[in-house]
């Protein structure tokens, strides 16, 4: 299940995992994928390629303006079945108001890797733990056998294993609130995600995401992006909750008074 853990939590697992890694015996024939990671580009504002627009209001100029980018969809489209792109243009015409990062919901996979924030990986011989600076999103991924998903989540269901130098991750059971980028792109609670995270240089992780969704999509489709170690000195994850500032945009529409926190 996903949870908000504090982050000295976040530390003893990593301490814990490096120390499993480190033993005799252990399983060091898996590559290490401990780390802080982040991708870059603008998968969180649309997979799909896209060209530069205004951003939500002309009095804030060039600030907020959308990014142009080259697209991360393997062969380009998301295949929309008919009904369920329409579904996405309302989604597009209302992402100003509607888009659940917004609202600071926690992100779902795949998106959660491609926010514009760092997320870490904690491995250790039988789980690994992806915990994401954005909302206090976690996430286990199961090396061993968890059963069934005890309910949807937002994080989904993860489990794993290795194939070869590649962690594949199995993701099921996640809730439909979540979109998969800025731009109205979404999913419904049918779907499944089956990543593969492969580490080409000590620094850069290639992150491949295939979807499946017989309620949304044609077919299953792929995205594929790096992923990029953060070497910066002391790199952390620092404290974002988010919540407070989501406040205004959730409930004065609805004339409820800000909490003050």
């Amino acid at each position: 299940m996903t949870s908000r853990l504090p982050r000295f939590v976040v530390a003893l697992l990593a301490l814990a995992a490096s120390a499993a890694f480190a033993q005799p015996g252990g399983r060091s024939t898996r590559p290490n994928l401990s780390g802080i990671w982040q991708a870059l580009g603008t998968a969180n504002w649309d997979l799909e390629a896209h060209a530069a627009e205004a951003g939500p209001a002309p009095m804030l100029g060039a600030l907020f303006v959308i990014p142009p980018g080259p697209g991360f969809v393997v062969g380009g489209a998301i295949p929309y079945l008919p009904a369920a792109l329409a579904a996405r243009q309302a989604n597009r015409a209302n992402r100003w108001t509607d888009d659940p990062e917004l609202k600071c919901f926690m992100p779902g996979v795949p998106r959660a890797n491609y926010l514009p924030y760092p997320f870490q990986i904690v491995q250790g011989t039988d789980k690994i733990m992806m915990t994401y600076e954005f909302a206090d999103a976690v996430r286990i991924v199961h090396l061993d056998d968890p059963g069934e998903a005890p309910a949807d989540s937002w994080m989904g269901w993860s489990i794993g294993r290795f194939d070869g130098d590649t962690l594949v991750v199995d993701v099921t059971a996640q809730r439909d609130d979540t979109w998969l980028d800025r731009s109205g792109n979404y999913h419904s609670n049918e779907l499944h995600v089956v990543e593969r995270y492969t580490l080409r240089s000590p620094d850069v992780l290639l992150y491949e995401a295939t979807l499946e969704d017989p309620q949304v999509f044609s077919r299953p489709w792929t995205i594929r992006m790096p992923l990029y170690r953060r070497l910066d000195e002391n790199a952390q994850l620092m404290e974002l909750k988010c919540i407070p500032f989501a406040e205004r945009a959730l409930y004065d529409r609805i004339g409820a008074p800000p909490s003050g926190n």
